[in-house]
């Protein structure tokens, strides 16, 4: 089984090296797709350094810095070129814990999406200013409220595994959402679309070096594109289906 995981980037030379060995250390057939938005200090010219002496190592270049959605839905199209069964989202900043990638895995067996959650075992977060913490938890209940019977406790993590079929039927060319919105926006596809969410419990440290990419504008962003995902799917524009994959492979 051919697992991929998707690491966008700007401006993480500090992170990117450690984060890449850490996720390769997971297990032999696990790869790393890094997707640099053209980092000014460099960081893609560290990823294609270790893509020359690694092959597990992958470099998708971007032209420059449009935000996490795009970046995400360009890694998840070159993850399925390469041919990934499994592909996991994750940050280059050691906030998502690499040692919950085995758990990913044998949980996305099961399940259709594995999402490493942050509210399903009370609070896991490390290192947050109070202020934050609380934008995030109340923004998450506030988005279950808007957007009804979703399952989801953390829609706004950006830690999860797909499965391949997942990612194929959602179309990534109507993705619009960036930062949490784009985390809420694929989960909630996933749900309508009848696929089966798994959330597990991760301990969620904030970064300790470089910048974080996250601002205000963005999580006001968030919790206003809920309304306009609730109202596509009262017009039938994100649908349900009748059918669930094959999920023997």
């Amino acid at each position: 089984m051919r697992k991929i995981i998707v690491i966008p980037t700007y401006n993480e030379k500090e992170n990117l090296e450690r984060i890449v060995a850490a996720v390769l250390a997971v297990d032999a057939e696990t790869e790393v797709l890094v997707v640099d938005d053209n980092s000014p200090d460099g960081t893609g010219a560290i990823a294609d350094t270790m893509a020359a002496s690694e092959p597990r190592v992958h470099v998708l270049h971007r032209r420059g810095k449009e935000g996490l959605g795009p970046a995400y839905r360009a890694g998840f199209r070159r993850a399925l070129d390469l041919g990934a069964d499994l592909i996991v989202q994750m940050d280059a900043d050691f906030s998502h814990p690499p040692a919950s990638l085995p758990t990913f895995f044998a949980l996305a067996q099961d399940y259709d999406v594995v999402l490493g959650s942050r509210y399903i075992d009370g609070i896991t977060v490390v290192n947050w200013p109070m202020g934050r913490l609380m934008l995030s938890y109340f923004g998450n209940v506030y988005v279950k409220i808007v957007l009804g019977r979703m399952p989801v406790m953390d829609a706004t993590g950006g830690f999860k595994c797909w499965r391949r079929a997942t990612l194929e039927a959602i179309p990534l060319d109507e993705v619009r959402a960036n930062g949490y919105g784009f985390q809420i926006e694929m989960t909630y596809r996933a749900w309508r679309a009848g696929f089966r969410i798994k959330e597990t419990p991760i301990i969620f440290t904030d970064r300790r070096v470089g910048t974080s990419k996250m601002h205000i504008s963005i999580a006001v962003e968030a919790l206003l594109m809920v309304w306009s995902l609730r109202l596509q799917s009262l017009l039938g524009r994100i649908g349900e289906r009748r059918a669930l994959p094959d999920r023997s492979a």
